[in-house]
């Protein structure tokens, strides 16, 4: 078992430790044995999506060294370069930048998960550490993805050497997910706690990411073109890991660099529409009422070149490029999956039950009734990219093995005070459906991990499950039900099996949302 943990050094494109399914076991079942391929599949999607080697291929430096080279615009470097960075996959992305252009750099401020250097260390991944005397300063915060008073005092020291730039000067802006939670600058009067409670409210009435970031926007000084309005009249260049569904760069780290297009309006009708406006504190209501009457308008950002580097669609590209080299018919079905976890599972629970009856020629159980639900289901849930009639012809044809592979970001409605994160539910929430009927001769399972590391606030990336779930956790004494009802996942995968069903990676150093991957192996 211990060699068939071994991280296998193709799927890398940087030195890392290996990542772990819970305790090592004895012996390694069947379900062991595909989870040992998920989690390669899962690994090498993470190390597409490296942010050092994605910086390095978005900058140059002309021959002579005094000209940075971005896209197609270049901008004079003369010891005139600022660096600013917020997000789960910024480190990485400095150490990277320092190593290219550290000769110009004069100063720097990174805001970074509490614990991510340590961990780096831990890893041996020295490529994504800062050099011993760096001219960049580090604030670590931001613990269990939510904003702390350490992330407050990064924001601030961002603010403050933004605002010092001049007409001569050029800011690097480093920007990943996880930019939010790090970049925590609420107008005054409104306290850190305040915004930090109106959001988790919002949260726990399962208000989209993109509702959160409007919130965050309009109470921020620094969100929604905040802090490029702060460094004006410097240039401006924002090199963006994308961890939102379609990469709109006003909603990635709620858009720092990004003009924001929303009103006071927007916002009032999002907190209409989940109950919370009169819950208001009086603070949020005085800088709504002001912002509503600003007679300076809404930032723009003229000076400013947005970049994104890297995306979910890279990481699924080359998970799938892995699963065909294991022998996988793999097709991505979506980079978009959104929506609630129980309409999500719902539709992979529908979709293992029509794909595993093609793919066995099985007509046992109602495969045409089946096929309908499906195709109804994935019409009202919200993927604008779903490739589901490719996916299940690609079945049909295949011979072998098959692998489908998804990504995106569901969203959990919080009714109990359990512990747990997306992927964990969701895996949880599938293994359920995968359980309702039998699947015929054929091996599935589902796995749904987080790119970054920490599925919300947990020490786990994610999960996988079968078929057997269900019963195999009856017979341990788990009720499923009870822990989904108290969104307690966490627990129930600790306690299940020994904890061997979920993912730990530790940080990854990353950050595009999630990997889901459902494989079907014939018996």
């Amino acid at each position: 078992m211990a060699a068939a943990l071994q991280v296998l050094p193709s799927l890398l494109r940087a030195p890392s430790r290996p990542f772990f399914w819970g305790p090592p076991v004895a012996r390694m079942s069947s379900g062991m044995a595909l989870a040992e391929q998920a989690r390669q599949l899962f690994e090498s999607a993470v190390g597409a999506v490296q942010p050092g080697p994605m910086l390095q291929r978005a900058l140059s430096l002309d021959p002579s060294g005094k000209q940075l080279k971005v896209r197609d615009r270049s901008f004079q470097l003369r010891e005139n370069l600022y660096l600013v960075g917020f997000g789960k996959a910024v480190l990485g992305m400095a150490a990277a930048a320092e190593e290219l252009l550290g000769q110009h750099l004069v100063q720097g401020v990174i805001s970074v998960p509490k614990g991510i250097r340590a961990a780096m260390e831990h890893a041996g991944k020295q490529e994504m550490l800062l050099k011993p005397h760096s001219h960049i300063q580090v604030f670590e915060g931001a613990e269990d993805n939510l904003p702390d008073r350490d992330a407050l005092r990064a924001a601030l020291a961002i603010q403050q050497l933004a605002e010092g730039l001049t007409a001569e000067d050029l800011l690097l802006v480093l920007i990943s997910g996880g930019g939010s939670a790090l970049l925590p600058a609420p107008i005054p009067p409104v306290t850190l706690e305040e915004k930090q409670m109106l959001t988790k409210l919002l949260a726990a009435h399962g208000a989209t990411i993109q509702e959160l970031n409007t919130i965050r926007k309009t109470l921020s000084q620094l969100k929604g073109g905040g802090l490029a309005q702060a460094a004006y009249p410097a240039q401006v260049v924002s090199l963006i890991l994308s961890d939102v569904i379609g990469d709109p760069l006003e909603v990635i780290a709620s858009g720092p660099t990004v003009a924001s297009a929303h009103s006071v309006q927007d916002c009032l009708q999002i907190l209409n529409r989940y109950g919370l406006r009169a819950a208001l504190p009086r603070s949020v209501k005085t800088v709504l009422s002001r912002a509503d009457s600003d007679p300076r308008g809404p930032h723009t950002c003229g000076h400013v070149l947005n970049v994104i580097i890297g995306s979910n669609s890279l990481a699924l590209a080359e998970a799938q490029k892995q699963a065909e080299v294991l022998g996988y018919r793999a097709m991505v079905l979506s980079t978009a999956i959104q929506g609630d976890v129980k309409n999500v599972a719902q539709f992979y629970g529908l979709l293992a039950r029509v794909a595993a009856a093609r793919l066995t020629s099985s007509t046992a159980g109602h495969p045409l009734e089946e096929e309908a639900k499906l195709h109804q289901l994935a019409a009202e849930l919200p993927l604008p990219d779903l490739q589901l009639e490719e996916a299940l012809e690609a079945v049909a044809k295949a011979k072998g093995p098959v692998c489908l592979l998804a990504g995106g970001e569901p969203t959990v409605q919080l009714q109990g005070s359990g512990k747990g994160g997306r992927n964990q539910e969701l895996a949880l929430h599938v293994g359920t459906e995968l359980g309702r009927q039998p699947l015929g001769p054929i091996d599935v399972l589902f796995l749904s991990g987080g790119t970054d590391g920490q599925d919300g606030p947990t020490k786990a990336a994610g999960a996988w499950v079968t078929s057997d779930l269900v019963s195999q956790a009856s017979a341990e004494g788990l009720d499923i039900a009870t822990f989904l009802s108290n969104n307690d996942s966490y627990t129930f995968f600790s306690r299940f099996q020994g904890g061997t069903h979920l993912l730990h990676t530790g940080l990854t150093g990353t950050n595009v949302m999630d990997v889901h991957l459902l494989i079907f192996r014939p018996q």
